[in-house]
């Protein structure tokens, strides 16, 4: 008799590896370093004798055996994984829900299929944003008006738990003719003399100002709007710069509607994280919409990295 060395986890490196397209960001979906995913894959292909997919194609092309498991993995896993969602309703008896209070304007763009994910894998749970703008969407999240905040930053002291979401590239975005476009990045000095158009909202929850002009000391000139297009349009007709994740802002950029480039030499880096007060048992889609959102945003946005 064949003593199996097959587990969920390596159905779950091989369903990385094919929606990621490469054992890099595979890794990086899985949490895993490479070295530790590449043994997974070396274990399995020499227990089975044959290659589980191409090594030097990008996306990777799967052997007969590859797509096998492969098969089997999709039929598998999300059997699993809704028999653990019935286990936990069976458990708690009751529906739920989830109430979201989002920091950043732009977040919704990516959120959006996460959400209807998420609706689709929890469809009992009442899934809805906090509507308006909120300058401290933890205070809303301990005061039980939501029960999870999207944020920018980990700050100290509060009172509850970070999930880490995502980084991503900030870019200064320009009108295609302006004279800063010569340049190959934007320095905190190139904003002083500029209008900077950003959402309205405090200036501890802008990037740009936080890690660069506040330091620096620049205040430039400054003019507002809420809607990511009209922001887009202004700095199109030269009003103004703005910055923006790559994410957000990538169909105008591919389109040549206007000119990015990076902040400072190193570029800026934000950051996502999901605050709660605890992803506990009692509330299991709560860490389930962690996941859900980390794997969305992976596999669907350009240009970012996993925290």
């Amino acid at each position: 008799m064949i003593q199996s060395v097959l587990e969920i986890r390596h159905l779950r490196t091989l369903v990385a590896l094919r929606d990621s397209g490469s054992l890099v960001r595979a890794a990086q979906l899985l949490n895993l370093t490479q070295s530790a995913l590449s043994h997974q894959v070396k274990l399995l292909e020499d227990r089975y004798g044959a290659a589980l997919f191409e090594r030097k194609s990008v996306p990777p092309q799967f052997s007969t055996t590859g797509l096998r498991l492969l098969a089997l993995a999709d039929a598998v896993l999300p059997q699993l994984e809704e028999a653990e969602r019935d286990v936990a309703r069976l458990a708690l008896g009751r529906a739920g829900q989830l109430r979201i209070a989002v920091e950043c304007h732009t977040c919704f763009d990516w959120l959006m299929p996460a959400m209807d994910a998420f609706r689709t894998r929890w469809p009992e749970v009442e899934l809805d944003i906090v509507s308006g703008f909120h300058p401290d969407p933890i205070a809303l999240v301990l005061q039980d008006r939501a029960d999870i905040a999207i944020v920018s930053e980990q700050e100290a002291g509060e009172t509850v738990d970070f999930h880490p979401l995502f980084s991503f590239e900030i870019v200064a975005l320009l009108a295609n003719n302006h004279p800063l476009v010569a340049k190959p990045y934007l320095a905190a000095k190139d904003f002083a003399q500029q209008t900077l158009i950003t959402y309205p909202v405090p200036d501890e929850m802008l990037d740009l100002v936080r890690q660069v002009l506040e330091p620096a000391g620049i205040k430039p000139a400054r003019r507002t709007t809420e809607l990511t297009v009209a922001m887009l349009q202004l700095v199109a007709s030269g009003r103004g710069v703005a910055t923006l994740p790559v994410w957000a802002v990538q169909n105008y950029l591919d389109r040549g509607y206007v000119t990015a480039r990076p902040v400072g030499r190193k570029g800026l880096t934000g950051h996502l994280y999901v605050a709660c007060t605890s992803l506990t048992s009692s509330r299991p889609w709560l860490a389930d919409f962690v996941a859900i959102t980390r794997e969305s945003s992976f596999l669907s946005l350009s240009e970012i990295e996993l925290l």
